[in-house]
């Protein structure tokens, strides 16, 4: 079992950042007492060296449900600033919420595909009215369908339709990726200020 963490920093000042990386040191350390693995499977630099404006994080082992629900929600991190003296400020947040791992890319095998010759209308003439050169081909897992009849030949078609298929499994996988990122990107913006989960110091 594995639970992805995303821990960001939102729009917060530097000071944000400065306080994920140290959370970060944390969860990973307090993971590693309880015999968990974590992986940091991307992470976006701060403005200063050894910062992160966010971290996804995934986390497995036995266990990780309870440890993932610990660390989830607003983190404060309470230390003074270590980039502006005079700062009154100690309670720097960052935000972590369960992250769900990008979609698997479709596996495409020719004998997942229904093929089926089928005749259409339209112009081409007695041989295209009389004979079955269409193709309608199906992809079974997925339920997406293309009918190819661009061709005279049955055997030409059924290769564009393949051709189709693939393609097509392709756009819809890149869109998935797509929308999962946005969705992830939209967390950023969920940080709450106060009331945290969880209050750690140096």
């Amino acid at each position: 079992m594995t639970v992805r963490l995303l821990l960001s920093a939102g729009r917060g000042p530097q000071e944000c950042a400065w306080a994920l990386a140290h959370l970060l040191r944390r969860l990973e350390a307090e993971a590693a007492r309880q015999r968990l693995r974590v992986h940091r499977v991307d992470t976006v630099a701060g403005d200063r060296p050894g910062t992160y404006r966010s971290v996804l994080v995934e986390v497995g082992g036995a266990g990780v449900e309870a440890f993932a629900a610990s660390w989830t929600g607003t983190l404060c991190w309470q230390a003074p600033s270590p980039y502006r003296a005079g700062v009154g400020r100690k309670n720097w947040y960052v935000t972590a919420q369960p992250c769900p791992a990008d979609p698997d890319a479709t596996c495409f095998e020719e004998s997942d595909v229904e093929v089926v010759a089928c005749r259409t209308g339209g112009p081409g003439g007695q041989h295209r009215n009389k004979v079955s050169t269409a193709v309608r081909a199906t992809h079974r897992p997925t339920g997406l369908v293309v009918v190819v009849d661009t061709e005279r030949q049955f055997s030409l078609n059924r290769r564009i339709a393949l051709r189709l298929l693939r393609q097509r499994l392709a756009d819809r996988d890149e869109t998935a990726v797509r929308d999962a990122t946005t969705a992830r990107w939209q967390l950023h913006d969920r940080l709450v200020r106060g009331d945290p989960v969880r209050v750690e110091r140096p």
